[in-house]
């Protein structure tokens, strides 16, 4: 054991783990995160705490783990190296591992043109691979990026990282995972699974490398409300693969139907990929429908948690 993160004991004895997450509100009100983690109390293993997700302003990723581990879940802090210096980013991981927070991922950001403020500068004074590189540097070296020693505690987080098995070019996809694994990915979170085969085509490449026995691979899934957005997700969100095929069986029930068959597919999609070889775990991206997590995961035979 690297640390003493309550998802690394969950993957390190072998279970399917699982992880959900807690958007930040846009606002101060942090009843709002409160809220939302009671949803997922018992449910899941860990929590990510997005991090300005989609280049929208919210309440940090930090604060909000705190009020989440207050609540008592294990809170996967997010971290994107758009916003941040390599300064900043070194304080935040010692101040996040001083309260408690153990368990992070290491992202680029989604770039500012997307967001509310397409006038910002994207720092990015190191990319993700380096943000990996650099926590596992203090956690393993004690030593901050910079070379100087960490005298006052070392924080041992369990790293993570993400893949997107379906952007372009696919052939690369693989090689790119590799990079974070020898970065010092000890797990990682793929982008949301719609296209199966494809995926499916992506582990085995995975698993012909071995990379499979060097990290923890957890799929992404993701159920969708209705037709429209199962549509919004197929044209307007880059490195999404949502196939033809579940546009047509969303549109295929009417209205109020929609999200009950949006939530089968999850479901199928989670038994399916139990199947693959390579599949440590699943990340439950129930966007602002934090109330369907338990019964997806009731539905798919991931209740009740393991205890470690």
């Amino acid at each position: 054991m690297k640390t003493e993160s309550k998802l690394e004991k969950i993957l390190a004895a072998g279970h399917l783990a699982v992880t959900g997450e807690c958007g930040p509100p846009r606002g101060a009100n942090g009843d709002k995160v409160r809220e939302k983690s009671k949803y997922l109390e018992g449910v899941v293993d860990a929590v990510n705490i997005t991090d300005n997700q989609t280049a929208m302003v919210r309440m940090s990723s930090f604060a909000a783990s705190v009020i989440c581990k207050q609540e008592g879940l294990n809170p996967l802090l997010q971290m994107v190296t758009r916003d941040r210096n390599r300064l900043a980013m070194q304080a935040d991981i010692l101040g996040a591992y001083s309260l408690g927070i153990d368990t992070m991922l290491c992202l680029s950001g989604d770039h500012t043109k997307f967001g509310d403020h397409p006038m910002a500068a994207n720092v990015h004074d190191i990319d993700s691979i380096q943000l990996i590189q650099m926590v596992k540097q203090m956690r393993d070296e004690g030593t901050f990026q910079g070379g100087a020693e960490i005298k006052a505690g070392a924080p041992k987080m369990f790293i993570g990282a993400a893949a997107n098995p379906f952007a372009d070019p696919f052939e690369l996809r693989v090689m790119r995972l590799a990079k974070k694994i020898n970065a010092g990915a000890d797990f990682i979170q793929t982008q949301c699974i719609f296209n199966v085969p494809k995926f499916e085509q992506w582990m085995e490449g995975v698993c012909k490398m071995g990379l499979h026995k060097k990290t923890y691979i957890m799929a992404g899934v993701t159920p969708m409300k209705s037709v429209g957005a199962a549509r919004f997700m197929q044209k307007r969100v880059p490195g999404m693969d949502v196939p033809q095929e579940i546009v047509d069986r969303m549109a295929s029930v009417p209205k109020e139907e929609q999200a009950e068959e949006g939530v089968k597919i999850c479901v199928e999609t989670i038994e399916r990929l139990k199947k693959v070889e390579g599949v440590s775990g699943f990340h439950i991206m129930a966007i602002e429908w934090e109330e369907k997590v338990e019964e997806i995961c009731e539905r798919a035979g991931l209740l009740p948690r393991p205890q470690v």
